[in-house]
């Protein structure tokens, strides 16, 4: 598989099939709303958006990065988000990097979201669809976000079938100015356990897929099963075929 990693803003041209990730939090945050119970989630262009949304859908939930705020529900951090019940509820989310770089590649033929709690499924869901050339979208400092590269090299590793092996990667996420500035508060609207949420790996079982449905890009969870062990023969007394 060929894979190119790209910021926002070298986006040239719409790739065919795009991976656009963002850890901390966009996209941590929406495998958890998932996890919750959420059945979709709205990728909006701006806050007020997101506030028009909610004003013609009041049972949908605005999530908005940084301090609460009036009109939203909820703010980007899983940490926060995760003892909400979104069961069977549409949210409705804008960040600073996550939903940009999503809206960004709309037109491709495949969108995938991703962080490292959706990591396994996402690759796994590449390499059900033969993509043979993947552009990872690095949202975060203009493509420079060490979590986010770290998060789509692992994934690009991962779906070209190589060894599985997380831990340099975790270690880079864990070292960025990201999970820095979440550690020290520097980031409003945060929680203390979010940095350790966004590096759970493999956390939901999941890919996220993004399209345009009415207008809008729509970002639904895709279960990919993880593949059953190879059975193990059991050896049969008196057959000398049997190992």
């Amino acid at each position: 598989m060929e894979a190119r990693f790209l910021g926002i803003a070298e986006l040239a041209e719409t790739p065919s099939v795009a991976v656009v990730v963002d850890v901390m939090r966009a996209f941590t945050v929406a495998a958890w709303a998932f996890g919750r119970g959420a059945e979709k989630i709205v990728l909006a262009e701006s806050p007020d958006d997101v506030l028009a949304l909610k004003a013609g859908n009041p049972g949908w939930v605005a999530l908005k990065d940084g301090p609460p705020a009036p009109g939203f529900d909820a703010v980007n951090s899983p940490g926060l988000l995760r003892s909400l019940d979104l069961r069977g509820r549409t949210v409705v989310q804008k960040t600073t990097a996550g939903t940009v770089g999503a809206l960004a590649v709309k037109e491709a033929s495949l969108v995938l979201c991703a962080g490292f709690v959706v990591a396994g499924a996402t690759a796994r869901l590449l390499r059900q669809q033969g993509c043979d050339a993947v552009t990872f979208v690095v949202t975060g400092e203009e493509g420079r976000a060490e979590e986010d590269l770290a998060c789509a090299q692992y994934i690009a590793r991962r779906a070209d079938g190589s060894a599985g092996d997380a831990t340099a990667f975790l270690r880079r996420a864990a070292g960025s100015r990201a999970a820095a500035e979440l550690t020290e508060g520097v980031r409003l609207g945060s929680h203390p356990d979010d940095v350790a949420l966004c590096l759970e790996l493999d956390r939901f079982p999941f890919a996220m897929v993004a399209a345009v449905e009415e207008a809008s890009m729509v970002l639904r969870p895709c279960a990919v099963p993880a593949p059953a062990p190879a059975p193990v023969p059991v050896p049969v007394p008196g057959d000398e075929t049997s190992p």
